[in-house]
Order: structure tokens, then C-alpha cells, then sequence
């Protein structure tokens, strides 16, 4: 038994799917979120910046002694991942793979579509595995830099938020995609707009539930799960302002960022 934190980092704020689906399926385990505030979004930056970014953060939550790195970002996920494995002896964890799995899962006959940031679809992570195992799949995939500040700022529910999806999944429709991944953490806080859009014949794919599965298969496989019989504590870092980050991860969690959890500002030199 392993009663060390859980680490979980993300770009901005969407990452936090990912830690509400961890919270939910392992509630004993201590975890520590980062949120890289300051300088999201990380989708329309270079390969290289990714990279650094996802080093500096990596190496930032190893001091806070944690178990496991979850790079709950679909970017870092795409351009960071085999760098971070190789730079560290903690086991890492991805989103993409878990997502993957999910759709070809639930693939229907038409073909699956996946959305996300520019550098997550430019990096060919999401087609490259869906054509690696299952490779009579067509897969249609398309960015939608507008979809991250739409909910950054609050706005999933407003006429912004239909106009982009109009836009950014028309083609999508008019294909008939049997499944669409969600390859962006924040896209979640939009599913019911999707599904509306779609009318709800469209399989949506959301890896955050898979990532979490994904993440106790490994605590197990290595028996390094916590012994805790108690909830698990819970700590964010982030990079800019913790007041912004509290009053919007209350709308991803579901609840306020209070009681047990500690939040702090985390300053690293450019």
C-alpha cells in the first residue's frame, strides 16, 4: 500500500473531468491537481513549449511527492506523454489511449469523429491509435480552438456556444459519425449542447470516466493504492489567480473548492 497523492495536471481547468471521475471511483486517495492557468491554452502552442510546460509541471508535483503523474490534458497527453515516461519512474497516464478504447468500443458503422485543440489534432495521436487497432475504421477529425475560452469563460450555455458547435461539427453531422470524441478536457462541460446538436444519435466519448478506470487498474496492478480508510484529502496548485479558479472549478466539480482542500499559487520563472 501506497498512501502517497495521486498527481493530476492539465492546462487550464478542464483537466478537473478528470480529477471529479478520479475523485468519484477512488474516494480514499489524497490528490493533488495542478491547473496551468497562467499560460492556457497549451493547444495552440508548439510541440516544444508543450513539452517544457508538462516538464516543469511534472517535476514541480515530484516534490510534492506523488505516486502517479495523470496528464489530464488531451495536448500534453498527445505531445508529452512518451517524454515524461522516460524522464521519470512514476507510472504516467494519459487520456487519450483510455478514450481511444472507449470509441472503438462503441463504434457503430458510420465512421468516429474526434474534435479538440489544434496541437492535439495536428499531432495525429487520436488517428494513429484508432488506426492502429482498428484499422478499417475511417476517422474524421477536426479542431475547435473556440470551444476551450467558451468555457473558460463560463459560457457553455450561452448562443456563442451553439454557434460554434454549429460551425465546428456541421460536416460531422452531415457524415454520420457513430461516435465523436470528446479529445479536450473542457468539451465535457459542453456535452449536452452536443448531444443536442447531434439529437442524440451520435455516441459521445468522454475519457475522463476510462482515464479514471485506467488509473485504478495501474494502483493495483503495482499495489500502490492507499490504505486509507478516511476521504481522501484534496490540493490545487495554480499558476495565476486562485480566486478565478475557485469560483469556476465549483462548476466542474459540482461543489466549492473549501473545507479540506487547500489552494495555491504556484509562481515558476519563464
Amino acid at each position: 500500500m501506497d498512501n502517497r497523492p495521486i498527481g493530476i495536471f492539465d492546462s487550464g481547468i478542464g483537466g478537473l473531468t478528470v480529477f471529479k471521475e478520479i475523485r468519484n471511483l477512488l474516494p480514499h486517495e489524497d490528490l493533488i491537481y495542478f491547473g496551468d492557468t497562467a499560460r492556457v491554452p497549451y493547444g495552440s502552442k508548439s510541440v516544444q513549449v508543450v513539452r517544457r510546460f508538462s516538464a516543469e509541471i511534472a517535476s514541480f508535483l515530484t516534490l510534492q511527492n506523488v505516486k502517479m503523474l495523470v496528464i489530464a490534458c488531451n495536448t500534453a497527453s498527445a505531445l508529452a506523454l512518451g517524454t515524461l515516461k522516460t524522464e521519470t519512474s512514476l507510472p504516467v497516464i494519459g487520456v487519450i489511449d483510455p478514450g481511444v478504447r472507449a470509441a472503438i468500443k462503441g463504434a457503430g458503422e458510420g465512421p468516429i469523429g474526434v474534435i479538440g485543440t489544434r496541437a492535439t489534432i495536428a499531432s495525429g495521436a487520436y488517428q494513429d491509435r484508432i488506426s492502429r487497432l482498428r484499422c478499417n475504421l475511417r476517422v474524421v477529425a477536426r479542431a475547435c480552438p473556440l470551444l476551450v475560452p467558451v468555457v473558460e469563460e463560463n459560457l457553455m450555455h450561452s448562443d456563442i456556444a451553439r454557434m460554434a458547435l454549429e460551425m465546428y461539427l456541421g460536416d460531422f453531422k452531415k457524415q454520420q459519425v457513430s461516435s465523436l470524441i470528446l479529445a479536450c478536457t473542457h468539451y465535457p462541460l459542453l456535452k449536452d449542447l452536443i448531444n443536442e446538436f447531434f439529437e442524440g444519435k451520435t455516441l459521445l466519448i468522454d475519457s475522463a470516466r476510462e482515464t479514471a478506470i485506467e488509473v485504478r487498474e495501474v494502483l493495483q496492478a503495482r499495489r500502490i493504492n492507499t490504505a486509507a480508510t478516511q476521504a481522501g484529502r484534496e490540493t490545487f496548485f495554480v499558476s495565476d489567480s486562485t480566486e478565478a479558479f475557485a469560483d469556476i472549478a465549483a462548476d466542474f466539480l459540482g461543489r466549492p473548492v473549501a473545507g479540506e482542500c487547500f489552494l495555491h499559487s504556484w509562481q515558476n520563472e519563464p
